[in-house]
């Protein structure tokens, strides 16, 4: 491509509404612009990018059987009242009527959809297994919009859909797809880790999730660095405590004058916060359940909506507590209360802990199991800091990713939901098991700038980048360097390298700053030297500059380059 005639501009300030590194330089290089929050259009370069990202997807999505598809992004609301997932997306689903006052949705994924599509072609066992895929737009009505490319209300997403007999097929089917995936970020270059994720509105046997590393990252990344183990920090646990050798005692009601968070109790009673335990008070569904955790630590929504079983969960309002509790908010506890109560495993293993009385100003000391009537004991807490790993018991690690992709073993919820059933070997209906597998292609362009960028731009990977080489035509007035960047042009164009040409009229470091800030990999500058036939070769993430002949140049890029020469 040459630049003088072409849509191209780049902004040399930085982008006041972008509230992150990716979101900023891409928007200053040209590749994206925000329309509106969270959704955006994708520019020349950026169009480029994208379609090289979905190259290297197809490619391994069609390695491993999937045949590719297309499916509307609109789409009827009966097909998600069915799923149960009209209700469940709740108000991030787009909806809308047609002129015949039909209800539909913009798409936000397409389960339904494909399982409406494998129903055409499933009667038997013998149909089984296949893998369907698409790249299509998704839908969805972020409350918060943010992070450029990464939380956006309108994105391009593959996904995929697989189809087979019983959970054994499944689970070959998902690691076909699982290990597609990692083909296809290890191509990218991408700096991620898999782990272990909530299934949540997609529901169905496990989720998991690739999370590009990064600090802007919005999940948390709890993982071991002696083993294998890793989880998005809504779902992860670790090892508790060894169980208390410590001596029940009788338990005693205290006076603490104002004392409504943990740490006024710790420091009225001079204890330390593990010593404590709290109870938060939870609607679920339409009931309320009194949830304890251990003084120091977290309540896991997520793993405590699983446990419970609940659509929607939410701590109750301070008045619904004072009802329930007779007390001010702050001082709730476990001990006479008319509600179930669900205890994180941890409190197990504890002995003579502090837990509020159920009366303004006063706690309990000295509280053990035996005074109260447990629901339920689960793993309800998050995991933090000292923690120790599950698995091995070291200590665990945290850091920030973006879920760039995910895998999901839906079994048979959805085709029980659909009706999409098959006759078994002897003759019998049964219900399809399905997987789904998505990626975000927006997210992996915002991923790879946000771990690949200096204080000048972008840096592109070689194969992601929309040109390998830029050619900075410094006097396009001259006509010998007009002659050499021409011959480097077509030379490399014939050799099927993405080449760009800056033959605008700019000056030199216009067009340099121009060069680093949209990531071009190699750069040649074509100037004085080239009536000796000499040019200048830089590697963008290299500050060394090669002079080399003309010649030279060109065989040296064709062979690191050339996609031919790949073949």
């Amino acid at each position: 491509m040459r630049l003088k005639n072409s849509y191209f501009y780049t902004l040399r300030e930085d982008v006041k509404d972008e509230d992150s590194i990716s979101g900023n330089l891409l928007a200053k290089a040209g590749y994206i612009k925000k329309t509106s929050a969270g959704i955006y259009m994708m520019l020349p370069l950026g169009f480029k990018v994208e379609k090289k990202i979905e190259a290297i997807i197809r490619k391994h999505m069609e390695e491993a059987g999937a045949q590719e598809i297309r499916m509307p992004a609109l789409i009827a609301s009966e097909y998600y009242e069915r799923s149960g997932r009209l209700e469940n997306f709740g108000p991030s689903l787009f909806k809308l009527k047609d002129r015949a006052n039909k209800n539909f949705v913009l798409g936000p994924t397409h389960e339904e959809l494909f399982a409406l599509a494998a129903k055409m072609k499933i009667r038997s066992y013998k149909d089984m297994p296949f893998n369907l895929f698409q790249f299509q737009s998704k839908y969805r009505d972020e409350p918060r919009a943010r992070f450029g490319l990464i939380r956006v209300k309108e994105f391009v997403m593959k996904d995929a859909y697989s189809f087979d007999t019983d959970e054994k097929g499944l689970d070959l089917s998902y690691q076909k797809m699982f290990e597609a995936y990692k083909r296809s970020f290890d191509e990218m270059g991408i700096n991620y880790r898999i782990v272990k994720a909530d299934t949540g509105v997609m529901g169905g046997l496990l989720s998991e999730e690739f999370q590009a590393i990064t600090p802007i990252g919005e999940d948390t990344v709890v993982y071991c660095e002696q083993c294998h183990y890793a989880s998005n920090d809504e779902i992860a646990s670790c090892q508790k405590n060894e169980i208390s050798k410590e001596a029940p005692k009788e338990k005693e009601l205290v006076y603490t004058p104002n004392a409504g968070t943990i740490q006024d109790v710790c420091d009225y009673l001079k204890q330390e916060a593990k010593d404590f335990v709290k109870t938060l008070i939870y609607k679920v569904d339409d009931a309320f359940y009194a949830v304890m955790v251990r003084g120091d630590r977290e309540i896991s929504e997520t793993k405590l909506q699983k446990v419970v079983g609940a659509d929607q969960i939410a701590l109750a309002e301070p008045f619904e507590v004072e009802t329930l509790t007779g007390a001010r908010v702050g001082f709730a506890g476990p001990i006479g209360l008319e509600i179930p109560v669900i205890a994180d495993e941890e409190i197990n293993g504890m002995r003579n802990f502090i837990v509020g009385a159920n009366k303004s100003d006063y706690h309990y000391k000295n509280v053990n199991l035996s005074d109260f009537v447990v629901y339920k004991s689960a793993d309800i807490s998050k995991v933090h800091d000292g923690d120790r790993c599950p698995v091995c018991g070291a200590p665990l690690s945290f850091t920030k990713g973006i879920e760039i992709g995910n895998t999901f073993k839906l079994g048979t919820k959805y085709s029980k939901a659909l009706d999409l059933t098959y006759l078994n070997s002897d003759n019998k209906t049964e219900y399809v098991w399905m997987g789904s597998y998505g990626i975000g292609l927006g997210r992996i362009m915002a991923a790879l700038v946000e771990q690949n960028h200096d204080d000048k731009g972008i840096i592109w990977p070689d194969n992601i980048a929309p040109f390998n080489v830029e050619i900075v035509l410094i006097n396009s007035k001259d006509d010998v360097q007009c002659a050499v960047a021409e011959k480097i042009y077509d030379s490399l164009k014939s050799a099927d390298i993405d080449v760009l040409l800056d033959d605008r009229e700019e000056r030199p470091g216009v067009k340099f700053n121009d060069c680093d800030l949209i990531g071009i990999p190699y750069r040649v500058t074509v100037g004085k030297k080239a009536k000796d036939g000499i040019v200048e070769l830089k590697r963008r993430k290299s500050d060394e500059v090669k002079e080399l002949a003309v010649d030279d140049l060109i065989a040296q890029l064709i062979s690191v380059l050339s996609k031919k020469s790949h073949d």
